[in-house]
């Protein structure tokens, strides 16, 4: 399998995926747009993974490639492939399947959604490919202020105290993440470090220390991140 990759910004990077992938035996090829690369044609990937980032997904003006982003994630969608977004890259996703001229589907939440919280399994989710993934209650790593209206003909994830759309299943091949399962103590420390301003202490926003306290936090949820990939056939 050929897998290639979306990264917004030099501190959101891949995280346990990167290894599981390679451990697999799978190709691995990335585009770092903050840096200027150009994004891959079609015929060069089979799975396409979008990363995060502190930016909207209508910062047009700050991020022209945005435009560009959402074509080829639309015809990577068309194609059949295997699509998966994580928290801009979810975004991005939601608003290429459910856009319209007049409406947004994605937008500031009520609250800033930062550290560790439960998220709670969707009856929607059962019969899909992440049915059997997800259990009832998971704690997870969260780092989002935007949300997304669940896209017509997907199938939400779940919810949160904070967040009532947490992802979405589209045609059990188009996955989109609100919330990081990806991340490790590392990849942690590295965004916190990148982005420590947005750590106000407001109610669903955790303090560094109390984010990267428990490493076998990270191990679990790690674990729920490789099950997800299995189940999306890597």
């Amino acid at each position: 399998m050929r897998a290639h990759y979306i990264q917004h910004v030099a501190f959101e990077g891949l995280g346990a995926i990167q290894p599981y992938l390679q451990k697999k035996g799978h190709e691995l090829s990335v585009t770092h747009l903050y840096a200027g690369e150009h994004l891959p044609s079609m015929d060069t990937f089979d799975w396409l993974i979008v990363m995060g980032g502190p930016m909207g997904i209508y910062d047009y003006g700050k991020f022209p490639w945005l435009k560009a982003e959402k074509v080829l994630i639309k015809q990577a969608i068309d194609a059949g492939k295997t699509v998966l977004g994580i928290c801009l890259g979810a975004q991005l996703i939601a608003d290429v399947l459910g856009s319209t001229v007049d409406k947004r589907v994605v937008y500031a939440g009520k609250y800033k959604e930062i550290g560790w919280f439960d998220i709670h399994k969707s009856k929607e989710l059962d019969g899909t490919v992440l049915g059997n993934v997800f259990p009832d209650t998971l704690e997870v790593f969260h780092w989002h202020g935007d949300m997304f209206d669940v896209p017509a003909g997907a199938k939400a994830v779940g919810n949160s105290a904070a967040c009532p759309n947490q992802g979405f299943v589209y045609d059990n091949r188009v996955v989109g993440f609100q919330f990081h399962l990806e991340t490790t103590p590392e990849s942690a420390a590295v965004l916190i470090d990148a982005c420590g301003d947005e750590l106000d202490g407001s109610g669903y926003v955790q303090d560094a220390q109390t984010m990267l306290a428990d490493k076998k936090r990270f191990e679990h949820l790690n674990q729920t991140m490789y099950a997800v990939l299995r189940a999306l056939g890597a």
